[in-house]
């Protein structure tokens, strides 16, 4: 009698392989909370740079932070305690705070919920859709484009997590 042999045997199944839905409703949830960090690269400074009309010295000045040799956006603390992103601004027609840099929004922020954190388990990807009403919703990303996603060193050419 001979076994079958299974190829692949050590390779673990990843709990997300049938894909993932998202589709960013620009809330601006993921950009309030407890403090943190919105790494910014000199190429992604650069692009924002253009898109506001200032010089990359002019936004590291009034937009960033050095944190321990990187540059990470600046936040704002709110009434309620909270930090938002510093370009997380009120938009009137939307009736509430949304992303003022949308277009040229920082890799980190192009490749959410698809961070490592969030792809550990099912249960960090629940938590964090809890907060996140875009996720579980919308597009299926397959596995192969969540994981270049998760990847990702520089913004993909035509970003599948932007809003349409």
């Amino acid at each position: 009698m001979r076994l079958p042999v299974l190829s692949n045997a050590t390779e673990p199944i990843v709990w997300h392989a049938d894909g993932l839905q998202f589709t960013c409703s620009q809330c601006g949830n993921c950009c309030t909370g407890n403090p943190g960090y919105v790494w910014i690269s000199p190429e992604e400074i650069a692009r924002l740079a253009g898109h506001l009309g200032l010089s990359p010295q002019i936004v590291m000045d009034r937009y960033c932070r050095s944190v321990g040799g990187r540059v990470s956006l600046n936040e704002t603390r709110t009434p309620q305690g909270m930090y938002d992103c510093v370009f997380l601004k009120e938009d009137p027609k939307r009736g509430r705070k949304s992303c003022s840099i949308y277009p040229v929004r920082p890799l980190q922020c192009r490749t959410w919920p698809f961070w490592p954190e969030n792809l550990s388990d099912r249960s960090r990807w629940d938590r964090a859709a809890k907060r996140c009403h875009g996720m579980n919703h919308g597009r299926k990303f397959s596995l192969e484009q969540i994981e270049s996603l998760r990847d990702a060193t520089d913004w993909p050419d035509n970003p599948p997590t932007s809003a349409k």
